[in-house]
């Protein structure tokens, strides 16, 4: 299936395509090649564009720095490519405790194609003053995450709720931990500056 018509489907038919995903039953790092690094690019070169060219308000000054967009397009990359990768590892290392069929393959494909809407939703960084909209993409994504469970990881009904937000609550630490990291990395480009 071509790139588009995967997006498009994932999207807009999300519960017919987690069917056709998981009999595919592609390698990660297929999907890793094919899918995640092309989409990741959406959200990092709409953050180069928006934050180093167009550029935002600060206090009704406008501020546009190619290096800040630089970094900002850096910091979407690395968070998209190393988030999918460490959200799938998660949910594959909880996979026993709820009944769930251990496969790294299944569950890095379940969390790349539940990241499309944030891939896609990163064409809001272009202007940085909608880019919450991207931020609403996540919702979907977690919706997308949650019905695509038990498709790709076969997890029983009765135990998909708990399977869900305990990976999610994982993910947040993880999120959160990943953020600082690459945000101190950020920073400290900035203060080299001064």
């Amino acid at each position: 299936m071509n790139l588009v018509s995967r997006v498009k489907n994932v999207l807009f038919a999300p519960k017919t395509e987690w069917t056709a995903i998981e009999a595919e039953n592609a390698p990660h790092v297929k999907v890793f090649t094919t899918y995640v690094v092309i989409l990741a690019l959406i959200p990092a070169v709409a953050s180069l564009i928006g934050y180093g060219v167009i550029g935002y308000s600060v206090l009704g000054t406008h501020v546009a720095n190619f290096g800040w967009g630089v970094r900002q397009a850096v910091v979407q990359y690395i968070s998209m490519l190393g988030g999918t990768y460490l959200t799938a590892v998660v949910i594959d290392m909880l996979a026993t405790n709820f009944g769930a069929q251990k496969d790294f393959n299944r569950a890095f494909s379940l969390v790349a194609y539940a990241y499309t809407p944030m891939f896609v939703g990163g064409i809001f960084y272009l202007l940085p003053s909608l880019s919450w909209i991207a931020s609403l993409a996540g919702i979907y994504a977690l919706y997308l995450l949650y019905i695509g469970l038990k498709p790709m990881m076969k997890v029983p009904a009765e135990k998909q709720t708990g399977y869900f937000v305990v990976s999610l609550l994982v993910m947040v630490v993880v999120g959160v931990v990943l953020s600082m990291v690459l945000g101190a990395i950020l920073l400290s480009g900035i203060a080299m500056r001064f």
